[in-house]
């Protein structure tokens, strides 16, 4: 009988280490579960910064390369429409070689949309230089930001697509 009785404690003790090992085992596998979903978490929430950041200096690029926008805070260099031409165009190709790393934040057809936009300011400015024959870079100024007013700027089409895009982004 005490045979059978110390083989029944040995039994139970070795039933209570297994019992001990799985919960511990489960309890640890939990611990380091949650872990690495609190860490992915906060990986997210760093890239959602990230991102952001990258859509409001998008933005801003957007904003800064708006016609009505460049042509007031660049001003003419020379007389010449031409100087004043090139200084426009080079301006806005600065603006976006500094905002061009923001591309690998937002989605392909966001930054395309963002190329057009800025395609787009460059050739309308190339086009007021043909359509007119205005002498110097004043009246040039003046007559790209008349015919401005009544057309739908590529930035704002841009800016309201980047817009639209962000709020996707921060409703998820």
């Amino acid at each position: 009988m005490d045979f059978l009785e110390n083989n029944f404690k040995w039994f139970f003790a070795f039933l209570a280490l297994v019992i001990i090992y799985k919960f511990l085992k489960d309890y640890l596998s939990y611990q380091n579960k949650n872990k690495f979903l609190s860490r992915n978490d906060s990986i997210k929430s760093d890239i959602l910064k990230v991102k952001l950041q990258a859509y409001e200096r998008l933005a801003l690029f957007l904003e800064r390369i708006s016609l009505t926008n460049l042509l007031t805070r660049v001003p003419p260099i020379s007389t010449k429409k031409e100087d004043y031409q090139y200084l426009l165009i080079q301006t806005i190709e600065q603006e976006f070689e500094h905002n061009m790393l923001q591309q690998i934040y937002v989605s392909e057809e966001c930054w395309n949309i963002i190329l057009t936009a800025k395609n787009s300011n460059i050739q309308y400015i190339r086009n007021c230089d043909t359509s007119n024959n205005t002498l110097t870079a004043d009246k040039f100024r003046e007559l790209v930001l008349t015919m401005t007013i009544n057309d739908t700027s590529s930035s704002g089409v841009a800016l309201s697509y980047l817009k639209n895009e962000v709020s996707k982004l921060t409703s998820l």
